[in-house]
C-alpha cells in the first residue's frame, strides 16, 4: 500500500545562526526512508533557498536516485519572462543535486498568478522540460477559490496532480474553501497533495477544552494525528505533507501513518466538536451566507475577509495574510468601507460589520 505521509521541507530544523541543522535533518531523512516513506517536497524560496541545498546535502548526495521521490516548484517571484524559466529550473536541479524532478508544480496558483504564468508561457515551458525527461509529472499548487481551480484545470487538462490547502478547520471556510477546492480536484480526477493539514501547527496548539475532547478518546494519539489522518482519510488523496521540524515530530507522524487507518466515526465526531470550539475563539461569528456582499458599494468580499481575520486571531495563521491579498485583489479592502450600513441591514446574524471591518483593516493593512 502506498504510504501517504509526505515530508514537507519548508520547516526543517534550524540552528540559532539561521542555518539548517544538517545533523538533525540527516536523522529525519534516514528514519523516514527506513520506515518505508519516500516523498520529499521543496521549493526554490523555502528557507531562503536553504531547503533545496539541505535536500542535496542530506538526501540526494546520500541516497540512490530511485530511493526517493522529489517535488519542486516554479515560483512567480523568481522569473518575470519566459526566457528566465529554463535557467531557473536548471538552477533548481543543481541546487537539489538531481537530473530530474519527479513532480514539478506551478506554484501557488491563483487567478492573477495563473495569468502571469500564461503570459510567460510557463506551462508550455514545463511541458517541454517534461518531454526532455527533466520532469516526470507536471502539477500545480493552489491558493484561491474553487471556481478559479476549475477554470485552470479546464484550460490545462494535462495537469497530473493538484496540491491544495486542506484541514478540518478550513474545510467549510468561505475564504480557503477547503471542501469546495477538494471537490473540484476530484471532479477533474486529479490525485491530490495536501498542504497545511495541521494549519501551520495551529491544530496542535489547542485550547484545553478542545484537548479534552481528543484526550477522552483514550487512544493516546497526538493532536496532530487527528488533523493529518482527517486529510488522509479523504478519497483521492495521494500524499499529506507534514512540515516536520525535528525527529520527535517525524516519529509521531510515522507512528500512525506507517500502517494508516482512516478515521473512525467517533473520531470524526470529536473533530466536529473541536471545530465548533475553535470557531468560537474570539473570531467574528460570520456564517458565510454572503447576503451582505451584493449590498456593498465598494465590492468588499466581507465574509472572506472575516474568515481571514478569524484564522489570524484564532490560530495566528501565517497564510491568512496571503488569503487577505487574494480576496482584495479585485475587490475592496476593509479600509475602503464607506460606513453606509447596507451590509448590516442584510445580515441575518446581526453582526456589526462596520466595526469588525475596522478591526480587519488594523490587522491586515498595517
Amino acid at each position: 500500500m502506498e504510504k501517504k505521509l509526505g515530508f514537507g521541507c519548508m520547516r526543517l530544523p534550524m540552528k540559532d545562526n539561521g542555518e539548517v541543522d544538517y545533523e538533525e535533518t540527516n536523522r529525519m531523512v534516514d528514519y523516514y526512508l527506513e520506515q518505508g516513506f519516500n516523498y520529499f517536497d521543496t521549493a526554490h524560496g523555502y528557507l531562503d533557498g536553504k531547503s533545496e541545498i539541505a535536500l542535496r546535502e542530506c538526501l540526494t548526495k546520500r541516497y540512490a536516485r530511485d530511493k526517493y521521490v522529489l517535488t519542486n516548484k516554479l515560483t512567480m517571484h523568481f522569473f518575470s519572462k519566459e526566457e528566465e524559466i529554463r535557467p531557473l529550473f536548471e538552477e533548481q536541479l543543481k541546487a537539489c543535486g538531481v537530473e530530474y524532478f519527479d513532480y514539478y508544480l506551478m506554484h501557488a496558483q491563483d487567478a492573477d498568478i495563473y495569468e502571469k504564468f500564461k503570459k510567460c508561457n510557463a506551462y508550455n515551458v514545463a511541458r517541454e522540460l517534461k518531454k526532455e525527461g527533466k520532469i516526470k509529472h507536471l502539477g500545480l499548487s493552489f491558493h484561491d477559490t474553487a471556481d478559479v481551480l476549475d477554470k485552470i484545470l479546464t484550460e490545462q487538462p494535462d495537469i497530473e496532480i493538484v496540491q491544495i490547502q486542506f484541514n478540518y478547520i478550513d474545510y467549510e471556510s468561505p475564504s480557503v474553501q477547503g471542501k469546495k477546492v477538494y471537490e473540484v480536484a476530484r471532479k477533474h480526477n486529479k490525485p491530490i497533495l495536501i498542504m497545511e493539514p495541521v494549519k501551520g501547527g495551529a491544530l496542535v496548539k489547542l485550547p484545553e477544552e478542545a484537548k479534552k475532547i481528543f484526550n477522552d478518546l483514550e487512544n493516546n494519539a497526538s493532536y496532530a494525528s487527528y488533523a493529518i489522518r482527517f486529510a488522509a482519510s479523504h478519497e483521492g488523496v495521494f500524499k499529506v505533507l507534514s512540515g516536520m521540524s525535528d525527529l520527535t515530530q517525524m516519529k509521531d507522524n510515522v507512528s500512525y501513518m506507517k500502517e494508516f487507518k482512516p478515521l473512525e466515526e467517533k473520531e470524526y465526531e470529536a473533530i466536529d466538536k473541536v471545530t465548533k470550539i475553535l470557531d468560537k475563539l474570539g473570531g467574528i461569528p460570520c456564517t458565510g451566507c454572503r447576503y451582505c456582499v451584493p449590498e456593498c458599494p465598494k465590492k468588499i468580499s466581507i465574509p472572506d475577509l472575516f474568515s481571514c481575520y478569524n484564522a489570524k486571531v484564532q490560530f495566528n495563521d501565517w497564510n491568512s495574510d496571503y488569503y487577505y491579498g487574494v480576496h482584495t485583489k479585485n475587490n475592496g479592502k476593509a479600509s475602503e468601507c464607506l460606513k453606509c450600513g447596507k451590509c448590516e441591514k442584510a445580515c441575518p446574524q446581526h453582526i456589526k460589520i462596520r466595526k469588525h471591518l475596522e478591526e480587519v483593516a488594523k490587522t491586515f493593512e498595517k
